[in-house]
C-alpha cells in the first residue's frame, strides 16, 4: 500500500458507535494505549480461551468500541453459555449502546445463572431503570445491597434504589434508603453517588453540587442526573428537563447519567 493511500485510509472519518436521539454520532476513543492490539495478541495465543475473550472485550470498552465488545462476548457466550459474567458484560455494553431491551434481557439470564453477584444485579437495575420500569428497578437494587461488599457499592446501589423508589412513587422506602448514608462512610471510588445522597438527605447544597459538576464531563453527568431528578420528584420538570439537556451536550456520552437522561428526554421532551 502506498504512503498516499495510507494516510488517505487514517483520515477518513471513523463510523460512529451509536447516534443518539437527537441525531448526534458518538464515536469511540483512539486506543493510543495499544490495550485492544495487546489483547488481540493475546487472544491470537490463545483461541478459544474465554478468559482471553473477557479481557479484549474489556479492552475494546475502554476505549469506548462497545460494538466489537459485545462481538467478542458473543463469541465467549458461544463458547461458554453458562457463565453468567458473560451476559453481565455484555448487558452492560448493550446498555452502553443504549439497546435496553437487550441489556434486560442478558442481565435477566445472568441473573437466573448467579444470583450472588452485586455487578449482575446492579446493571439489572440500570436496565430496568433506563427503560423506565421503576418498580422493578427498586426490586433489583433492594437485591443489589443485599450482595454489596463495600461502601462503595452500598453508595452506587443506594442511589439508583433511591431514585427508582422515588419515581414509582415509595416515597416512605426512598426515605429509609437514606437513613444509613453518612458523612463517615469510606467511599473510595464512587464520590460522586455519596455526594448525591448527602445531598437528597440535606447534607449537602444545591450550589455544593454544582461546583462538583464543574470539574469535568463525567461529573456533570453523574451529579447533574442526580440533581435533576431531585428537581424532577419535586415537581419542577422544567429544570429537570434543562439538567437532561446540560448533561447530553456534554462529550462523556457512555456515562450512566448521561444515558438516563437521554432516556428521560425521550419520554419528556
Amino acid at each position: 500500500m502506498g504512503t498516499a493511500l495510507l494516510c488517505v485510509l487514517l483520515t477518513l472519518p471513523q463510523a460512529p458507535e451509536l447516534v443518539s436521539p437527537t441525531g448526534r454520532p458518538f464515536y469511540a476513543r483512539p486506543d493510543t494505549a495499544g490495550v485492544v492490539v495487546k489483547a488481540e495478541s493475546a487472544l491470537a495465543h490463545a483461541a478459544g480461551n474465554v478468559d482471553t475473550l473477557i479481557a479484549l472485550g474489556r479492552a475494546q470498552a475502554s476505549v469506548w468500541r462497545y460494538r466489537d465488545a459485545v462481538a467478542t462476548y458473543t463469541r465467549a457466550i458461544g463458547l461458554a453459555p453458562e457463565r453468567a459474567v458473560l451476559y453481565r458484560h455484555r448487558g452492560h455494553r448493550y446498555i452502553s449502546l443504549r439497546d435496553f431491551q437487550k441489556a434486560v434481557s442478558d442481565m435477566e439470564r445472568a441473573a437466573a445463572l448467579d444470583s450472588t453477584s452485586f455487578d449482575i444485579w446492579y446493571h439489572l437495575g440500570l436496565a430496568y431503570y433506563l427503560m423506565g420500569r421503576f418498580d422493578d428497578a427498586a426490586a433489583a437494587y433492594r437485591r443489589t445491597l443485599g450482595v454489596a461488599r463495600s461502601a462503595d457499592d452500598t453508595v452506587a446501589a443506594s442511589d439508583w434504589r433511591w431514585m427508582a423508589l422515588k419515581r414509582s412513587g415509595q416515597d416512605a422506602a426512598a426515605a429509609q434508603v437514606l437513613v444509613p448514608i453518612t458523612d463517615s462512610l469510606r467511599v473510595q471510588e464512587n464520590v460522586a453517588y455519596h455526594q448525591r445522597l448527602l445531598f437528597y438527605k440535606g447534607r449537602r447544597t444545591e450550589a455544593e453540587l454544582r461546583a462538583l459538576m464543574g470539574t469535568g464531563d463525567l461529573e456533570r453527568a453523574t451529579l447533574g442526573y442526580g440533581l435533576a431528578t431531585w428537581r424532577l420528584v419535586r415537581g419542577d420538570t422544567a429544570a429537570a428537563r434543562s439538567l437532561w439537556r446540560e448533561i447530553v451536550a456534554g462529550t462523556y456520552w457512555p456515562a450512566f447519567g448521561f444515558i438516563a437522561a437521554e432516556a428521560d428526554l425521550r419520554r419528556m421532551p
